[in-house]
């Protein structure tokens, strides 16, 4: 298993733009990695439909986006028509995907990566492939991975959420709250020394609590 911090498996997969080495495809780019437990699903044909209408927004965010399924390109192609019909696209509108899907047949990569959901079998008791979400930076670390039972489809808004969190807490000396929007107050880390934080946060305000610490200090997002 690959942990927090620690480079992402450089791993080498047909895909359907090519062959793909992937970190020679993410470049200079953030990259994040979805996978699915097969093609022609319900759940899985909601989830791409909605990365296809979302992909511009990832784009602006300079991040790369690559979806897994255990099949065979073949069947990744003729099921991309019914992603893009059921996301809204029709005719010859968009043509292709804009980003690839891994023919991973033999699961060799979803094995490798551990997302294998054990409680979740295909119709031959093979247990499925989880819903993988990794988000690797543009030094090729993982620094977010969450895996979601295949019954269960993900939010894309929150993904969005949370890589405007990694870049923005990358630049600044920041974290984000619970339930934290872009545009909303962020908090200054503990590491910053009282003489930093006037320097870095002419806007600091400090939340009176009961035991005296003043930990909890706001600042509007840099």
């Amino acid at each position: 298993m690959v942990h927090l911090g620690e480079i992402f498996p450089n791993f080498t997969a047909k895909s359907t733009i090519g062959n793909i080495v992937f970190h020679d495809w993410l470049k200079d780019s953030w990259g994040i990695l979805f996978s699915h437990p097969a093609d022609f699903t319900p759940v899985c044909t909601t989830e791409l439909a909605k990365l296809l209408k979302l992909y511009p927004e990832f784009e602006k965010r300079n991040t790369k986006v690559i979806a897994l399924s255990c099949d065979s390109l073949d069947s990744h192609h003729k099921w991309s028509n019914d992603i893009k019909v059921y996301g809204g696209y029709s005719g010859n509108e968009i043509h292709n995907l804009p980003y690839p899907i891994i023919a991973d047949e033999d699961r060799e990569l979803a094995t490798e990566l551990e997302m294998i959901d054990p409680d979740e079998k295909d119709s031959l008791g093979i247990p499925v492939t989880a819903r993988a979400v990794f988000i690797v930076d543009s030094n090729k670390k993982l620094r977010l991975s969450i895996l979601y039972p295949a019954t269960t489809g993900r939010n894309f808004d929150e993904i969005l959420r949370v890589l405007d969190s990694l870049q923005l807490c990358d630049k600044h000396k920041v974290a984000t709250p619970v339930n934290w929007m872009p545009g909303e107050d962020v908090m200054v880390q503990p590491t910053v020394s009282e003489d930093e934080v006037k320097t870095l946060f002419p806007s600091l305000t400090v939340v009176a609590l009961p035991s005296g610490k003043e930990y909890i200090r706001k600042t509007p997002q840099p």
